[in-house]
């Protein structure tokens, strides 16, 4: 298993942390490992083709540089995931179902919870060198909904991170769709059932409000690109920023393109963080 460098919580508020996904080869994993990039983080798409030689070798990559890889599993049966641990040795798993914050069948919210725990209990404890992080869901808005209130949704995601947190390194924000109307929808999200990819801002005030009151690193997500990451980070002072979407090659329609970074923007984005760092 690969040796972990934690820097201490003084040492990463000095540098801020820059992650990008979705990293699927080595050959974009090695230039934005040359362009800075803090976290490397790719996807398991499904646990039928869980095994993927080029990602386990974007992972090896990171090995004896700064950066780190991390791994997300579009599943969480745990044989599985400990499947795919083994198998990859990632330095960091990233789990992001979806969790509505307020109301639905209470019941079945906790179980799926208690479950989410269970897990990543299981991972701290048969591999206690990978870190773990966890998305929490964040509305575009929190203002704008008659269903629930602003102080409702602030409640359910504290009540995450407190669930979340003893069994987690880190938290990352990232905007679910349709709370600003309600709860959302696990089938309203890009990928069902999980949060991410939509390419729209969540409410950078709750972001704000949500790196106060966590006991772990926050990093935000959620349509972040060079030209909003330097008033991201003034406003909401997270660990970290991450990027998937808005650093996408696009397509002749101007559309983003799954797994094809743009790598000027991505040299962009970092430069923008490492601006504010000098502030």
């Amino acid at each position: 298993m690969k040796q972990q460098h934690i820097n201490s919580q003084e040492e990463d508020m000095e540098k801020i942390i820059v992650q990008i996904y979705e990293v699927q080869g080595p050959g974009e994993a090695e230039r934005l490992i040359d362009l800075g990039v803090d976290h490397i983080g790719s996807v398991i798409l499904d646990r039928e083709n869980w095994c993927d030689p080029a990602i386990r070798e974007v992972v090896r990559l990171t090995a004896g540089t700064p950066a780190k890889s991390s791994l997300i599993p579009l599943f969480s049966a745990e044989e599985e995931v400990f499947r795919v641990l083994d198998y990859y040795e990632p330095d960091i798993i990233h789990f992001c179902e979806y969790m509505p914050v307020s109301g639905g069948n209470h019941a079945e919210i906790h179980e799926h919870i208690r479950n989410c725990l269970i897990l990543q209990q299981n991972i701290r404890n048969r591999y206690p060198g990978i870190q773990i992080m966890r998305s929490l869901p964040l509305p575009r808005t929190a203002t704008a909904s008659a269903m629930i209130s602003p102080h409702a949704i602030r409640n359910g995601i504290a009540a995450l991170v407190a669930a979340f947190g003893p069994v987690s390194d880190f938290f990352m924000t990232d905007t679910v769709l349709g709370i600003q109307d309600g709860v959302g929808k696990e089938t309203e999200q890009p990928v069902d059932g999980f949060v991410g990819i939509t390419g729209e801002t969540c409410d950078w005030d709750v972001a704000a409000w949500l790196v106060e009151i966590s006991p772990l690193p926050v990093i935000l997500a959620g349509g972040l690109s060079p030209e909003n990451a330097f008033a991201a980070l003034a406003r909401v002072r997270p660990a970290g920023v991450d990027s998937c979407t808005r650093t996408n090659a696009l397509d002749p329609q101007g559309m983003p393109v799954r797994f094809h970074k743009d790598f000027q923007r991505v040299q962009r984005l970092v430069a923008e963080v490492r601006r504010v760092e000098k502030t």
